[in-house]
C-alpha cells in the first residue's frame, strides 16, 4: 500500500480529511486499519499577509516546505484538503517532490459521474474569484456558478472568522442555505463545498442541492491510491491542464 501524506494548510478541513482516509480504511481493511498517513502542518498565519496581497509565491514556497517533509516521513504521494492553497501550488515554480492529487479534479470527476450540469461553487473568497473549478468543471462539460459578490463576502467573512477556528453556529448554517437557495433558484443542480471545513457545516440532510464534499471526495480518493485501486497521480504542482472530457468518455 502507498503512503498518503497530507498536505495541511488549514486545520479543520485537514484533520476531517485524516478522519474519512482512517475511516475508509476501516470500513475497507478492518477496523484500526488504514495506509501509513502523515499529515504536516505548518500554521496557515504564517501565509494570511501574502493571501491578503495575492502574492503566492511564498505561500507556494512553505506549502513546499510542507511536501518535502511529507517526503522524507516516507510518503508517497501528497493531497491538500484545501482548494484556496492550490492557488498557490499551482503557481509557477520547481516540481515538488511528491505527485499530488488535484482537489478539483476529484470534485469535478464526481460531478461529471453524477451527470450534473451546473454545479454552484462556494469556496473562499480567493476560490471563487479564481478560475480553479470554471476549469475544472468546464472541462467537463458543466458551468460553474458563484454566489453574487454580496454574498460571496458573506461567504468569506464566515469561513475564516468562525469555520477555520471550528466554530459552526445555526447563524451561518442558515446564511449558507440561503445562498445555497439562490444557487438553486439560478438552475444549479449541485452544490461543491470547496471549501474544505464547509462541510462540516452544510449536510445533505439541510441542504437545498446535492452536496459535492471536497474533503470527503479528495480522502477518499486518496484511499484509492493508497490501496491500488487509483493510479498513483503524477502532478506535481503548476497550473494542471484540464483535458476536456467529451460526453460518453
Amino acid at each position: 500500500m502507498k503512503h498518503f501524506g497530507i498536505l495541511a494548510h488549514s486545520v479543520e478541513g485537514a484533520a476531517l480529511c485524516l478522519r474519512t482516509f482512517a475511516n475508509e480504511g476501516a470500513r475497507e481493511l478492518g477496523a484500526h486499519q488504514h495506509p501509513d498517513v502523515t499529515l504536516d502542518c505548518i500554521a496557515m498565519g504564517h501565509s494570511m499577509p501574502a493571501w491578503d496581497a495575492d502574492d503566492y509565491p511564498p505561500i507556494r514556497a512553505t506549502l513546499a516546505t510542507s511536501v518535502h517533509r511529507l517526503a522524507a516521513a516516507g510518503a508517497d504521494f501528497f493531497a491538500c484538503p484545501d482548494n484556496t492553497a492550490h492557488l498557490a501550488i499551482e503557481a509557477p515554480g520547481d516540481d515538488l517532490e511528491l505527485p499530488g492529487l488535484h482537489i478539483a479534479e476529484v470534485v469535478a470527476e464526481q460531478a461529471a459521474r453524477d451527470g450534473r450540469r451546473r454545479v454552484g461553487v462556494l469556496a473562499t473568497r480567493y476560490t471563487m474569484d479564481s478560475t480553479l473549478y470554471h476549469r475544472a468543471l468546464g472541462a467537463h462539460g458543466i458551468h460553474a456558478e458563484v454566489p453574487p459578490e454580496v454574498d460571496r463576502d458573506r461567504i468569506n467573512t464566515i469561513i475564516f472568522e468562525e469555520l477555520v477556528n471550528g466554530v459552526f453556529s445555526d447563524s451561518a448554517r442558515e446564511e449558507y442555505l440561503r445562498v445555497i437557495e439562490g444557487l438553486r433558484d439560478r438552475g444549479c443542480d449541485a452544490v461543491a463545498l470547496v471549501c474544505t471545513e464547509i462541510p462540516l457545516l452544510v449536510t445533505p440532510g439541510v441542504s437545498p442541492l446535492p452536496t459535492l464534499d471536497s474533503t470527503r471526495l479528495l480522502a477518499r480518493a486518496a484511499f484509492e491510491v493508497s490501496v491500488g485501486k487509483r493510479a498513483l497521480p503524477t502532478w506535481r504542482g503548476g497550473e494542471r491542464p484540464h483535458r476536456t472530457v467529451r460526453p460518453g468518455h
